[in-house]
C-alpha cells in the first residue's frame, strides 16, 4: 500500500485559517465603502407625502359629485310642503351638482335639497368650504345634528353670497351657523361639529324669481388651511 503525500497546506485547520485571513482582509477593505455609502444614504431626503395625502391633513373632502366620491342622498324639498310655491330641481353630473329654480314668496318662499341622513364627525374642523359659481342671490347652507327644541329637530342656517356666474369658494365657519325650528331662530343649543347628521342648500332670501347655483365640491377646512 503506497504513501499518502501530505503536506501543510492540506491541513484542514490551515485551509481555514487561510480563508478567515482572506474574508477579514476583504472586510478591512470594503469597511470604508459602506461607511461612505452609508452617508449617502443618510442625506437622500425622504419622499414628500402625496399631494392627495398631504391635503386631507388640512381639510377633508365631503363630495365632489365624482364616480368615486360618497353618495350623499341628495334629495328636493319645495316649499309646496307647506302650502308655498316656488319651484326648485337639481341635477348631479360628473364633478358638479346645479340646483335650479323659481322661488315664490306667495307662499313659503324657499328651495332647498338635502342629504340622506349622515354620520359625520367635524369635530377637529373649524367650517364648511364651497366650491360654486351662483348668481348673485344669497343661499343657505343647512346643517342637522341629533338637536331637537320641544320634540322637534332644529336645524342650522348660515347665509352666504354669491357672485353671478363666477367660480367662488366659500368658507362658513361652524361659529356662524344659527340654530333655528321651522325657520324661527333659537337661543340654542349651540352647534355640535361633532354630530352632523345632514346637510343641505337652500335658497330663502324673500325674493322673487329665477335661481341657479352650481356645486363643485363640499369640504371640511380646519382654521389655518388654505383656500
Amino acid at each position: 500500500m503506497g504513501e499518502l503525500n501530505y503536506s501543510e497546506s492540506d491541513n484542514p485547520a490551515t485551509v481555514h485559517n487561510a480563508h478567515r485571513n482572506t474574508s477579514e482582509r476583504i472586510s478591512f477593505l470594503l469597511r470604508p465603502f459602506a461607511l461612505i455609502l452609508g452617508l449617502m444614504l443618510m442625506n437622500i431626503p425622504a419622499s414628500p407625502l402625496h399631494a392627495s395625502s398631504a391635503h386631507s391633513e388640512k381639510e377633508r373632502l365631503l363630495t365632489d359629485f365624482s364616480a368615486a366620491s360618497a353618495d350623499l342622498g341628495w334629495y328636493l324639498l319645495n316649499d309646496n310642503v307647506m302650502g308655498g310655491r316656488s319651484d326648485g330641481d337639481f341635477q348631479q353630473e360628473q364633478g358638479a351638482l346645479t340646483f335650479a329654480g323659481r322661488t315664490n314668496t306667495n307662499g313659503g318662499g324657499f328651495s332647498s335639497i338635502r342629504t340622506n341622513p349622515l354620520q359625520l364627525d367635524l369635530s377637529s374642523h373649524a367650517g364648511i368650504r364651497l366650491k360654486i359659481r351662483g348668481d348673485g342671490r344669497r343661499y343657505t347652507w343647512r346643517l342637522t345634528t341629533d338637536a331637537r327644541w320641544r320634540g322637534r329637530q332644529v336645524s342650522y342656517w348660515a347665509d352666504f353670497a354669491t357672485v353671478g356666474d363666477t367660480w367662488t369658494t366659500v368658507d362658513i365657519s361652524f361659529s356662524r351657523f344659527v340654530p333655528r325650528v321651522r325657520g324661527y331662530q333659537l337661543d340654542g343649543p349651540a352647534l355640535e361639529p361633532g354630530q352632523i347628521t345632514g346637510m343641505g342648500l337652500m335658497i330663502y332670501d324673500k325674493q322673487d324669481g329665477p335661481f341657479e347655483i352650481q356645486m363643485a365640491s363640499v369640504h371640511a377646512y380646519r382654521e389655518d388651511t388654505d383656500r
